[in-house]
């Protein structure tokens, strides 16, 4: 028999410890939650979207944007000078500011770990790491689990999995659900501490807002720390509706169980105006406490550089030409 993992509502008081005890039960309570209204989830993101934040408190928000930002390369033909390139733009992202504050991790591929940790010695930015069969999840569950202990091996401070969107789609919940309790116990150091743990969705491939919100509700009964949306590889990515909806879901979650849980939205966010709009919609949705990098963070790669060129135009009164940014 499952049971709720021990940082989620089980242990909080939640009234939800037997929401796991078996596949029907699980089944029950996800096909319980109350359905999407998708027209208002769109009209409530698209106002939300057209807030302006003041000028004043621009150079904050732009500030607090790069210190959120998971810096990202993951891809095939990425390379250890590469990583090593990726951390030293993570600790100093504009060499000519040293007031530029620095990203909150770097995210690579398990091998990539070691480099990246040696990189960044010295100081708080996490190592973050895909894991289990990243992106497709496609392998058994032993090799996840043995991807997983290598990453936290390697040194790796945060762990981004992917769930079995293929067991999901087809209505094994409690599959999904112990898959995940395994990473997140795969998750642990031999001193007792233990990897941040990042659930990846693929929210693409979700289908439907309902499934969105049964998935955030699975994900945290298992004990995500935190629930992001994408993986970066598909063709929708991180939006607005569906970043909303997991806000939502983690509001009603805190509510329910006390339990503070994370949100990523990640791939396709690429300009300030973007990264503006999410951290309006992270503040109204669920205010300050997470307006920080411990509890909302953004995926991505080419965000970092808009941000700096914006934060150049409030500091000294013009845009950077394109050579102003390293290349990523």
């Amino acid at each position: 028999m499952s049971t709720v993992a021990a940082n989620a509502p089980g242990a909080a008081g939640g009234g939800l410890q037997d929401v796991a005890a078996s596949e029907a039960s699980l089944r029950r309570f996800l096909h319980g939650l109350p359905g999407v209204d998708a027209v208002g989830l769109e009209a409530r993101a698209a106002t939300l979207g057209t807030r302006s934040i003041k000028t004043t408190a621009k150079a904050y928000a732009i500030d607090l944007a790069i210190s959120m930002i998971d810096l990202t390369t993951l891809e095939g033909a990425d390379t250890y000078g590469k990583v090593r390139a990726l951390c030293t733009k993570g600790r100093n992202p504009d060499p000519t500011d040293p007031t530029a504050p620095r990203v909150a991790a770097i995210c690579v591929y398990p091998d990539m770990v070691a480099t990246a940790k040696a990189a960044l010695a010295g100081t708080d930015i996490q190592v973050a790491s895909v894991a289990t069969a990243f992106p497709a999840g496609r392998a058994a569950l032993p090799v996840k689990l043995a991807d997983t202990a290598d990453a936290v091996a390697a040194g790796a401070d945060e762990i981004d999995m992917v769930i079995d969107r293929g067991a999901f789609l087809s209505g094994r919940y409690m599959d999904v659900f112990n898959e995940i309790t395994a990473v997140k116990e795969a998750c642990k150091r031999p001193d007792g501490t233990s990897a941040h743990l990042k659930v990846i969705f693929e929210t693409g491939e979700l289908q439907t807002y309902d499934n969105v919100r049964r998935a955030s509700w699975l994900a945290m009964l298992a004990g995500a720390d935190f629930i992001k949306t994408s993986t970066g590889k598909v063709a929708v990515n991180a939006t607005p509706p569906v970043t909303l909806l997991m806000l939502e879901a983690v509001r009603d979650f805190k509510r329910q169980t006390g339990v503070q849980i994370g949100v990523k939205p990640a791939g396709g966010i690429k300009t300030t105006k973007d990264a503006m709009k999410y951290l309006v919609m992270v503040n109204e949705t669920l205010g300050d406490d997470w307006l920080s990098p411990h509890w909302f963070r953004f995926g991505a790669s080419s965000l970092l550089n808009d941000l700096l060129m914006q934060r150049q135009k409030l500091t000294t009164g013009r845009y950077s030409g394109p050579d102003y940014v390293t290349v990523d």
